[in-house]
């Protein structure tokens, strides 16, 4: 019996689960927790807010130097009538409307020149919106039965699957925007506007002929052109790797945004520095509805900086947490300046200390 006692004892040893006797395992491990003194939270705000000031003015410096102007052509009035577009896709659904509006210039736009859409209160992050993709077709691998993500836009009322199907990729701005000078076009790129890693891995055309590729399948409900005929002038620009489709497929983060539309095309002599200042005429074909849930369309020019495009959040929002900083620190420091108590009476406290 006791040679069966020892051998219980033995398998109850080695089935504990109490952990091993080392200082991890047992919490003995070194420790160190900070004391917050004035002595050592004062200057952490001093020294944070001496920081962030000059830090957000340098922000904000660059960010002025970049050059933007913004048209808002919601309202845009059709050419040859008194209605406005908007109005006028109210009343033909799926119509075309030409308008125009002037771009004036203040200054010189030197360097790299972009043309940006942009779009309110389109709330491009609901998450139904953002699952209503297929990525595998994306790929271009085609297949008669899409994602059930892309409901309802997966199918027509025939039957028939979409490509590209989903609704993110229904709702394509459709918007056509160019820019003239004393009736003269200027010329802009449409390629070079999307991110090489989203056309070198995200989007890809099937293998072969792209138009055979698509027999057996319908545009979207609201495109007026085919996959195969999104660019026209442009073959290596169609399907998929469609740069104003990649542009769009990503979707943004907040209900005001703008995407890049088009590049200046700098090889012409005459605009190798940029846009001279000046009033300009924008020309639009006016496709997009966008009164219907009270949103707004922009287009912006704009050029860049060291830090990117005109943005002042970030000076700004360094200036603004440098500015708290100091005047949290100079509050505290008043504070313990007048109500502070020295160590000598902090180590002389006892139930019967007074206070007056």
């Amino acid at each position: 019996m006791s040679t069966q006692n020892v051998g219980n004892e033995e398998n109850a040893a080695s089935k504990s689960k109490r952990p091993s006797d080392s200082a991890f395992k047992q919490q003995r491990l070194p420790a160190w927790q900070p004391v917050l003194t004035a002595r050592t939270v004062l200057p952490t705000f001093f020294v944070i807010g001496i920081l962030f000031i000059p830090i957000g003015v340098v922000l904000l410096h660059f960010s002025n130097t970049a050059n933007e102007v913004i048209v808002d052509y919601t309202q845009c009035k059709q050419i040859g009538g008194n209605q406005t577009c908007a109005d006028f896709l109210k009343n033909n659904t799926g119509g075309r409307c030409l308008c125009e509006e002037n771009v004036h210039l203040p200054v010189d736009f030197n360097g790299d020149v972009y043309m940006y859409y942009g779009l309110t209160n389109y709330y491009q992050n609901h998450r139904r919106y953002v699952k209503s993709r297929d990525d595998e077709q994306l790929l271009g691998r085609l297949s008669l039965t899409p994602n059930s993500d892309c409901t309802p836009f997966a199918y027509t009322d025939d039957g028939t699957p979409i490509a590209p199907c989903g609704a993110i990729a229904n709702s394509l701005f459709n918007d056509s925007l160019t820019l003239s000078l004393n009736n003269e076009p200027i010329k802009l790129f449409n390629t070079g506007i999307a991110w090489p890693s989203d056309k070198r891995v995200k989007f890809r055309n099937p293998e072969g002929n792209l138009n055979k590729s698509l027999e057996g399948f319908a545009k979207p409900l609201f495109w007026q052109t085919g996959l195969a005929d999104l660019d026209p002038l442009n073959p290596d620009n169609n399907g998929f790797q469609n740069e104003d489709l990649i542009v769009w497929m990503r979707t943004a983060a907040l209900p005001s945004f703008r995407k890049l539309y088009r590049r200046l095309n700098q090889t012409v002599p005459e605009y190798a520095k940029g846009l001279k200042a000046g009033n300009y005429t924008l020309h639009i074909t006016y496709n997009y509805p966008v009164v219907s849930f009270d949103g707004t369309k922009r287009m912006i020019l704009s050029t860049t900086s060291v830090l990117g495009g005109k943005n002042p959040f970030l000076g700004i929002a360094y200036i603004v947490v440098g500015a708290i900083c100091v005047t949290l620190g100079l509050a505290l420091l008043f504070i313990h300046m007048r109500c502070s108590r020295s160590n000598m009476e902090m180590i002389n406290v006892n139930p019967h200390t007074q206070y007056s």
